[in-house]
């Protein structure tokens, strides 16, 4: 009996110690660097996002946040990376809705409901750029729609590559708004998709605001309206988005941190407080701004529920394509 007692104390010690050193453990996390997996280019619009929410994250929580650029396969070398990573608070990344469409496509097993949400910071949105040198010109949405709507076919769409993000927002606009363009995808992003319609060579185009903004303000092209579900900041605030006018029409690409799958809850704490915080600095908010996105925090149980509406948006777009091959 005294040794049954003696064994049942050590058990109860044991366990007590563990629980004690995890209590620690939360209490005290960070003790060191953080790995920062961006799966982008250094440079590119996410990267140059992040990093300085990061530098103010870093300094919160007291320990060196570093950046490592993982490129590559629509971002699913970093996604990958990321998923496989040790869950103890030290490996953490960045997303868009790149996550969404890597899976559609059959890139990626997975997507953002398999990994830890820590909060979305900023959104780039599309918009509708209209042409000055092609023979149709259109100084609203509305003329563009209208006329879209009386010549079905007669209309030159310029889009983002097949598959790509506002790729999708195109297909997205003219799936909601019922309409017949001649959609042409260029090669990359946005860039050539600007470049199209500022020569005149489509009508219209799709493409982010920072792609267009220099054409815009040049004169080449005319920023017509905002394809996502907000107004772009000013000056651009009096242009309507494609919704306001009654369409069932909205893409965005968040851009959000997040950490591999069962993070521990007393860490996860730590990090949506430190991640928030960051996000709001008004020096913080102004940057995004400035960089032609629109600032945007959610929390992270807002994440999931906010993806899922544009999962649904892509799958049956990708299905249209016959680009879906949702892996399992």
């Amino acid at each position: 009996m005294k040794k049954l007692f003696a064994a049942l104390q050590s058990v109860l010690l044991s366990a007590g110690v563990c629980a004690a050193a995890s209590v620690l453990a939360a209490d005290s996390y960070p003790v060191k660097p953080i790995n920062f997996i961006v799966a982008v280019e250094a440079g590119a619009d996410g990267d140059v996002l992040v990093r300085p929410l990061m530098q103010r994250v870093s300094q919160i929580l007291g320990q060196p946040i570093v950046i490592i650029n993982k490129p590559g396969g629509g971002s699913t070398i970093g996604y990958r990376e990321l998923h496989a990573a040790k869950p103890d608070g030290y490996t953490l990344g960045w997303g868009s809705a790149t996550i969404i469409t890597n899976k559609l496509q059959g890139m990626l097993p997975y997507d953002y409901r398999d990994y830890t949400q820590l909060g979305s910071y900023a959104t780039f949105f599309p918009i509708l750029i209209g042409s000055t040198k092609s023979k149709q010109n259109f100084n609203t949405v509305q003329e563009a729609l209208a006329f879209a709507k009386a010549n079905p076919g007669k209309i030159t769409l310029s889009t983002a590559g097949v598959g790509q993000s506002w790729w999708v927002a195109a297909m997205s606009m003219l799936t909601g708004t019922g309409l017949n363009m001649n959609a042409i995808p260029q090669p990359g992003a946005g860039a050539m998709t600007v470049a199209q319609v500022a020569g005149g060579h489509a009508e219209l185009g799709v493409a982010a605001l920072g792609s267009a903004k220099a054409m815009v303000e040049g004169g080449q092209v005319k920023f017509l309206a905002s394809l996502g579900d907000s107004r772009a900041p000013a000056p651009y605030d009096k242009l309507p988005t494609v919704r306001e006018l009654g369409y069932d029409v909205s893409w965005e690409s968040n851009n959000f941190v997040f950490g591999p799958p069962k993070l521990p809850k007393e860490i996860v704490t730590v990090l949506v407080a430190a991640i928030e915080k960051a996000a709001r600095e008004p020096e913080f908010v102004k940057y995004v701004n400035d960089r032609n996105a629109r600032w945007e925090y959610l929390a992270p149980e807002k994440i999931v529920p906010s993806f899922d509406k544009r999962r649904d948006t892509v799958r049956e777009i990708m299905r249209k394509a016959d680009l879906l091959k949702e892996a399992n």
